[in-house]
């Protein structure tokens, strides 16, 4: 009997237990919620970056115009120079003997042709009281051209080597620094050495030279109408240094080459920087850092976009739920955001970030929105009141 009471009341229990349950309405998951962005116009200045090389203005290899041992060094790798200041000196003893030689012989010269000029003044007198013939008067007149031929002769010897004297004082053409001197004192240079005595660099303005590909080029020239426009109308670039900082100096492109290379499809373009404080060395390497001025257009974060069969996507935010839309971008290599060329209208709201994580047709929801409360939700409060 207390068997059968204790059976009635289990039933009694699970039925009040059934009963609640099925009183209560089912939990509906609200849409996931996601940052959007409505699609509006703006104006945007984003650098492009481009490997670039730096240079000297004028990097000069220096070679010997004589042969000889070097006999001094009168300068150190690294050292400003200034133009016609001397950088070596070689052995000049041979060419010291050569030039007094050269004057010896001028001077002898001289001398013969005062002679024969004599002779010849002798000769004219005596012909004219016909003392003499005429062919003696023409073989002096000979011995004297003759001498004056020798004589300018022995001057062009002697210019020679006092030249060849001078090129034993090796000079800086330019300003300048000084690069490596694999030649010291004692080493034996001619003019016909393949490795020049040392490299003078001037660096009081550096040539920075980079690339852009031919579709940029004939943006820039739309853009400002020609080259000669874009070289006046173009804005300054910055120069970013291979540890990463930024050059305190701004430059100005001065040149563009008028051919494209057909073996990278680049053209070279040619950046120049004031380098008063001598940081910027030739032969150095850094990145062209050049502003894109966008007026009126569109611009939506990389993180909005995905990429499928290289093709550009977004997410729309159309009734609640994520539909894709392909876009065409202009790719700013700044890493962070796309200049969106068609695809996007004003108005249009997209999903801002996490489009790599959704599925086409996902309910969504703006991430800052309140969920509206599910009719179930709702008639259970009513009913609680």
């Amino acid at each position: 009997m207390i068997m059968k009471q204790m059976f009635v009341k289990a039933i009694a229990v699970a039925c009040a237990v059934a009963a609640v349950g099925c009183a209560q309405a089912p939990v509906t998951m609200p849409p996931a919620q996601y940052a959007m962005m409505e699609v509006a116009t703006t104006n945007r200045v984003i650098p492009s970056s481009y490997s670039a090389a730096i240079r000297g203005r004028q990097d000069i290899d220096i070679y010997p115009q004589v042969g000889g041992t070097i006999a001094q060094l009168c300068v150190s790798e690294g050292q400003s120079v200034a133009k016609g200041q001397t950088l070596f000196i070689i052995d000049q003893v041979p060419y010291k003997a050569a030039l007094q030689t050269a004057e010896a012989n001028v001077a002898a010269a001289k001398a013969g042709v005062a002679t024969a000029q004599l002779v010849y003044n002798s000769k004219k007198e005596l012909y004219a009281k016909q003392v003499v013939s005429k062919f003696d008067l023409s073989t002096a007149e000979n011995a004297l051209l003759t001498a004056k031929a020798q004589l300018a002769q022995a001057e062009a010897q002697r210019v020679n080597a006092a030249n060849s004297l001078s090129y034993t004082v090796v000079k800086a053409p330019a300003n300048g620094v000084v690069g490596t001197l694999p030649y010291r004192v004692g080493a034996l240079v001619s003019a016909a050495m393949p490795k020049p005595l040392t490299t003078v660099s001037d660096n009081s303005v550096m040539y920075v030279y980079f690339s852009m590909n031919e579709n940029q080029l004939l943006d820039l020239t739309r853009e400002y109408g020609s080259i000669a426009a874009t070289l006046k109308q173009m804005p300054d670039v910055e120069l970013k240094l291979s540890d990463g900082s930024i050059y305190s100096e701004k430059g100005r492109i001065e040149s563009i080459s008028g051919v494209i290379d057909m073996t990278t499809g680049t053209v070279s373009l040619r950046a120049a920087f004031p380098n008063k404080g001598g940081l910027l060395h030739s032969g150095g390497s850094g990145n062209i850092i050049l502003p894109n001025n966008y007026e009126n257009c569109i611009v939506v974060p990389q993180l909005a976009t995905f990429e499928l069969q290289d093709r550009v996507y977004v997410y729309k935010y159309i009734d609640g739920v994520a539909k894709s839309a392909p876009i065409q971008v202009e790719k700013i290599n700044d890493g962070k955001e796309y200049i969106v060329t068609s695809g996007l209208t004003v108005g249009d709201v997209i999903v801002a970030e996490g489009a790599a994580l959704l599925r086409e047709g996902t309910p969504i929801m703006p991430k800052q929105a309140a969920p509206a409360a599910a009719p179930a939700e709702a008639a259970a409060q009513t009913e609680t009141k």
